[in-house]
């Protein structure tokens, strides 16, 4: 579809994307994050040094100007002084992994994360060397649990993670390894690098016979959600929310549907048009993997392989999947960079703003997903500027 509307001109730059509505929302099939792990999850990280409910920013302005009731904004820029939400999954698989492989070696059969980050089996910690492919912000997320619990990191990255997302890996004492390709080439060598050294492999994407650890990454996320769920005046009518591997998005999805019932919004999932997997995988009605580079400014969107349990929750739950430009994205980070008060967001936080400023604008895309003047729409803003001086770069003023 053509963004075509009125509303383009005021809001964000006319852009082509790619809309599909799933065939059969609402199917019954496996339940893919169970309650009581949600639960443990929560009570964890929500305990942990640091923590604090992130923002919901009411975009009034934006709600005004697209003829929707209200748009709510997660920024989760803040969020554990790491940037992102990705900070919510990946430290805490990585604590519940040491936990439980400590008690497995006999070393502490009872050992609690809190006993970990006060480094009191230090030694049998530093014994163990947690290690994933990343776009940034999961290995960021991965690099600080480790460090934390005091166990050894390698993160994998792919030649085009920014020189700023690898810094600030680093700076978490992880040892960071480039590997040619794109993200789906440094999750298989992360992958085969651990089988051979014995590793542990921390993944916010999950394939057969690697799934638990995914699902702890998964439970993490669920938090977020929650607490914008919490925050909400009202619930929400329609969900915009980021594709990658789709894990976050399945995350969303099951909160929603354990908050809301048979009342649950609107699921709308979307991703880059250069790495729109998920999308794939809608239209050929099995999980399908996009080739090529994936080139996108949304670095952390950058993924051609579904996660499988992430499929498992959108196929029967997502309303619809979108594609949308880079340059969409950009858009979408210098309209929050200029309201008042400014919101500061990265490339990957705005797929699901961008999604819904273009869908609004045209009218098919509008009536398909039943948007009117009564509904109410939740973004999550995912991550603030996690690469500063690209931030500057796209928006033209530095993040506040």
């Amino acid at each position: 579809m053509r963004d075509t509307g009125r509303l383009a001109g005021i809001m964000i730059a006319q852009h082509p994307f790619r809309l599909f509505l799933n065939p059969n929302p609402g199917t019954p099939g496996v339940v893919v994050l169970p309650e009581s792990g949600f639960r443990r999850a929560a009570a964890e990280i929500s305990a942990w040094p640091g923590y604090a409910v992130t923002p919901l920013r009411a975009l009034d302005a934006i709600a005004r100007q697209a003829g929707l009731a209200a748009v709510h904004y997660k920024d989760e820029g803040g969020r554990f002084g790491l940037g992102s939400f990705k900070a919510l999954g990946g430290a805490y698989a990585v604590a519940r992994l040491l936990v439980s492989g400590l008690a497995r070696r006999g070393v502490a059969q009872s050992a609690s994360v809190a006993d970990l980050m006060a480094g009191r089996h230090a030694g049998a910690a530093a014994d163990v060397t947690v290690t994933c492919a990343t776009d940034g912000n999961h290995g960021r997320s991965v690099a600080w649990g480790a460090q934390r619990c005091g166990a050894r990191c390698v993160i994998f990255v792919h030649e085009a993670v920014s020189p700023g997302r690898r810094e600030a890996i680093a700076a978490y004492g992880a040892e960071i390894r480039v590997v040619p390709g794109n993200y789906d080439d440094a999750v298989r060598v992360a992958a085969e690098t651990a089988e051979r050294e014995g590793w542990f492999v921390v993944s916010d994407t999950s394939y057969p016979g690697y799934t638990e650890v995914p699902r702890d990454v998964m439970q993490g996320y669920r938090l977020m959600a929650e607490e914008a769920m919490a925050a909400l005046p009202a619930p929400p009518t329609h969900i915009f929310i980021q594709g990658g591997v789709g894990g976050v998005a399945a995350a969303v999805s099951a909160q929603a549907r354990a908050r809301y019932g048979e009342a649950v919004p609107r699921l709308v999932v979307v991703e880059p048009e250069q790495a729109a997997c998920l999308l794939a995988s809608a239209e050929a009605g099995r999980p399908s993997t996009v080739t090529g580079d994936l080139h996108t400014l949304m670095a952390g969107l950058a993924c051609g392989e579904p996660s499988l349990l992430a499929w498992q929750e959108l196929e029967r739950a997502a309303f619809a999947f979108m594609a949308v430009p880079d340059a969409a994205a950009v858009d979408g980070m210098r309209l929050l960079a200029r309201q008042s008060p400014p919101v500061v967001a990265g490339e990957s936080a705005v797929a699901g703003l961008a999604g819904l400023l273009l869908a609004v604008a045209d009218p098919a895309a509008r009536d398909a997903l039943g948007l009117s003047a009564d509904s109410r729409v939740l973004l999550f803003g995912t991550e603030g500027a996690t690469d500063p001086a690209l931030y500057t770069e796209l928006v033209g003023t530095p993040p506040g």
